[in-house]
C-alpha cells in the first residue's frame, strides 16, 4: 500500500496540469471554509459592538458612519499614504491594550471602504488616537512633527492648510450608500455645506479625533 501511495503521489507531482487543479481545489475549499461563515456572524456584519463597561456589565455600542468632514479627512489620510506607517488595529494582547486601549473589533470598521487594519508600525497605531491629543497638537504635529515629538521621523504636511475639495463629496456618499453605508438623503444634501470654509487640515484632524472614540470608555 505504501508503494501505491508513493506512486500515486509521484504521478500527481509529475503531472503539472493535475497538480495545478488539485492545488486550486485545495485552496478554494480552505478559503470557503474560512470566509463563508464570516458572512453569517452578526459581530462582523452589524454595526454594533458588544463589549463591557468598567464594571464588567454588557454594553452595546452602535457604530455611526463618518460625517462629511471626517469622510473627507479619511480620503486625505489615504491619499497622503498615512497607512504606510500607521496601522489601525489593536491586537488583543495586554501589551497593546494597556498602551492603546480596547482591542480592535471588526464591527468598528464596518463602514470603512477600504478598512485600515494592518501591521505596519513605523509610527504608533492610530486605532484609538481620537481624543488623546488636542486639535492644536494634531495641527502642530502635521505641520512640523518634531515640534511636538522631537525624535519623530514623520514627514511634515504643511500643504494641508488649503481648502478641502467638496466637489465630489455627495457622489462619494452616494457611492458608499450603494455598498451599505446608511447615509440619508438629507445627510448627502448637506455634505457640501459641511465642508464650506474647511481646510484639508481640518478634515484630517476631524478624522483622527474620531478614531476609536466609540469604545474609548470601555476596557
Amino acid at each position: 500500500m505504501a508503494n501505491a501511495q508513493k506512486n500515486s503521489h509521484e504521478a500527481i507531482e509529475r503531472n503539472v496540469a493535475l497538480m495545478i487543479v488539485l492545488t486550486l481545489l485545495t485552496v478554494s475549499v480552505g478559503g470557503l471554509v474560512e470566509i463563508v461563515p464570516l458572512f453569517f456572524q452578526h459581530s462582523l456584519t452589524k454595526p454594533v459592538v458588544h463589549t463591557k463597561d468598567a464594571q464588567g456589565k454588557p454594553v452595546e455600542v452602535e457604530i455611526k458612519p463618518y460625517d462629511a468632514l471626517r469622510l473627507a479627512g479619511r480620503d486625505i489620510y489615504i491619499r497622503e499614504g498615512c497607512y504606510n506607517c500607521h496601522s489601525q488595529m489593536v491586537r488583543p494582547f495586554r501589551a497593546e491594550t494597556e498602551r492603546y486601549g480596547h482591542f480592535s473589533v471588526a464591527a468598528e470598521s464596518i463602514y470603512d471602504h477600504p478598512f485600515q487594519w494592518g501591521s505596519k508600525r513605523t509610527g504608533p497605531d492610530l486605532a484609538r488616537v481620537g481624543g488623546r491629543y488636542s486639535d492644536s497638537w494634531h495641527r502642530d504635529h502635521l505641520i512640523n512633527p518634531r515640534s511636538v515629538v522631537p525624535d519623530s521621523n514623520m514627514p511634515a504636511f504643511p500643504w494641508l492648510d488649503r481648502p478641502v475639495d467638496a466637489s465630489m463629496i455627495k457622489e462619494k456618499m452616494q457611492t458608499l450608500r450603494i455598498v451599505g453605508v446608511p447615509y440619508t438623503d438629507a445627510e448627502i444634501a448637506a455634505a457640501p455645506s459641511a465642508l464650506t470654509g474647511k481646510s484639508e487640515m481640518d478634515a484630517l484632524v476631524a478624522y483622527l479625533q474620531g478614531l476609536g472614540t466609540a469604545l474609548s470608555n470601555f476596557k
